[in-house]
């Protein structure tokens, strides 16, 4: 269905208009549906990400602008999506004793044993999700992505 039928407008929109429109309304069409999986764990796309995050950091602890710059959401608010995964006991805070201002936050063992349990079922959607796509079609959709950032 092309994107005029989706918003419901009987004009063509401008060729330049409509990529961002329809890019856009993918964005949402895909944050919804990672939300309606992720609730079920009572988990936000952006707490995954955090956690995803920190995973990543292999061990090694990550401070708050650290994990905001690699957010894909850079308007999410860190310190809040981090108290939330603490009161879940997914992540760990701890304040270094000789500078208070310096923080260091880590993935605890229940937080990657819950991100072990939960990423297969994110993987899962993500490969239904593009399976109308074939591989080429995938590289050749970043590539076009990465080049309409730059």
């Amino acid at each position: 269905m092309n994107i005029e039928d989706v918003i419901k407008t009987k004009e063509e929109l401008p060729i330049s208009r409509k990529a961002i429109v329809n890019i856009l309304y993918t964005e949402n069409w895909i944050s919804e549906r990672v939300s309606a999986e992720l609730k079920t764990y009572d988990l936000s796309i952006q707490q995954f990400n955090v956690l995803r995050i920190l995973k990543g950091q292999k061990g090694k602890p990550a401070n708050l602008s650290t994990i905001q710059e690699r957010m894909v959401s850079k308007m999410s608010n860190t310190t809040r999506l981090v108290d939330k995964l603490i009161k879940k006991d997914f992540v760990k805070r701890v304040t270094c004793e000789t500078n208070r201002r310096k923080v260091e936050i880590t993935i605890t063992k229940e937080g990657q044993q819950f991100l072990d349990k939960i990423s297969p079922v994110i993987d899962n959607f993500e490969k239904k999700t593009t399976s109308n796509l074939s591989e080429e079609e995938l590289i050749t959709l970043n590539n076009l992505l990465n080049k309409l950032r730059s």
